[in-house]
């Protein structure tokens, strides 16, 4: 989400007591912690936009800043309408060729990128899977994205869609097999990441989100991904204050519906936002027990969010001038935690 809205977890393996597939010989060591990279999904609405006005890329310092704190995961969130003007037509040139670059840049240093197509289930405000903007056109998508980027040793998977909701949760199932069948007909080595119903909050995941358990993957490399926040009505804009009954183990209570979903049907798990704002020193309170938590799980978190073009306040994490905002000094200590393997 473009606004303060960010988090991941994998579920794996290794001293975890959650049972997942090994897609490789070999498992490899998982980060705890990741980052949302923000900024070149900005102002989604102005298209196409233009670079370092309504619209941000990270840099070279901004990847390096953050591999210096650890991160070896970033998810980028990208527009549909920036990146493909026109449904089954060519990829824009100039937005497309700065995810050639970021990609390039990350690879360079040692990161990998998730992909995540930031549209909330809509292009240009027509629901995916209607009559404007049909199946068919989604598959196109996701099977251009991959076409284009799979060889790229700074791809790390796919994101197919962040957060539907409303008019496009009814047809969500149908058009996650779309994206995971466009994916699959170029690359079948990538994870893909299926984010739920109802803007994929942790707490209405069970609730929602069972018909997803039908979705085929050939490679048997689906990552379930939810979101969850820390405020009142768990949106993540945090427009109040913790009030006076807060209860610190708020992020425990609304992230076991969602794992435990994933341990009964022995699937694995991703959360693909988490964020909390330094305005109230029982965020953080509430974001330890928390980390605790998913990290007793083998469940990793990325943080929302980072990036140029981020301003203070919010949950934004972005170093001011070097410095680290008071959020990272909960989360840094989590970042390559535990004794966790990364299953694929």
């Amino acid at each position: 989400m473009n606004r303060p809205m960010s988090a991941w977890v994998l579920m794996l393996g290794m001293g975890c007591g959650l049972q997942t597939h090994v897609f490789g010989a070999e498992s490899k060591g998982l980060p705890l912690v990741q980052m949302n990279l923000s900024g070149a999904a900005f102002n989604a609405e102005v298209i196409p936009g233009k670079l370092n006005f309504n619209f941000f890329f990270p840099g070279p310092e901004s990847l390096e800043q953050w591999r210096l704190r650890g991160i070896k995961v970033i998810r980028f969130p990208l527009v549909w309408e920036r990146l493909q003007p026109t449904l089954n037509g060519r990829f824009d040139p100039t937005y497309a060729g700065f995810i050639d670059t970021l990609l390039k840049q990350a690879a360079d240093k040692g990161l990998a990128l998730i992909l995540d197509v930031h549209n909330y289930g809509r292009f240009r405000g027509q629901v995916l899977g209607s009559p404007q903007v049909p199946l068919s056109a989604y598959r196109d998508l996701m099977a251009r994205i991959a076409a284009r980027w799979h060889v790229s040793p700074g791809l790390h998977g796919y994101d197919l869609m962040n957060e539907p909701h409303d008019q496009a949760d009814a047809g969500w199932p149908q058009a996650a097999q779309a994206g995971i069948d466009g994916i699959r007909s170029v690359d079948v080595q990538k994870p893909i990441f299926v984010e739920g119903r109802q803007w994929s909050s942790t707490v209405n995941w069970p609730n929602l989100n069972d018909p997803l358990l039908a979705l085929r993957d050939p490679a048997d490399k689906l990552v379930f991904s939810a979101h969850l926040y820390l405020d009142d009505n768990a949106s993540g804009t945090y427009q109040r204050g913790p009030g006076a009954a807060f209860d610190t183990q708020v992020g425990v209570q609304r992230a076991k519906p969602f794992v435990e979903w994933l341990k009964r049907h022995r699937k694995q798990g991703h959360i693909g936002e988490f964020g909390f704002p330094a305005d109230d020193p029982r965020w953080a309170e509430a974001a330890v027990p928390l980390l605790n938590y998913l990290q007793a799980q083998c469940v990793p978190l990325a943080y929302w969010a980072a990036g140029p073009g981020w301003g203070p306040g919010g949950t934004s994490v972005e170093p001011e001038n070097g410095v680290d905002r008071a959020q990272w000094k909960t989360v840094a200590p989590y970042v390559n935690a535990g004794n966790c393997k990364l299953a694929y």
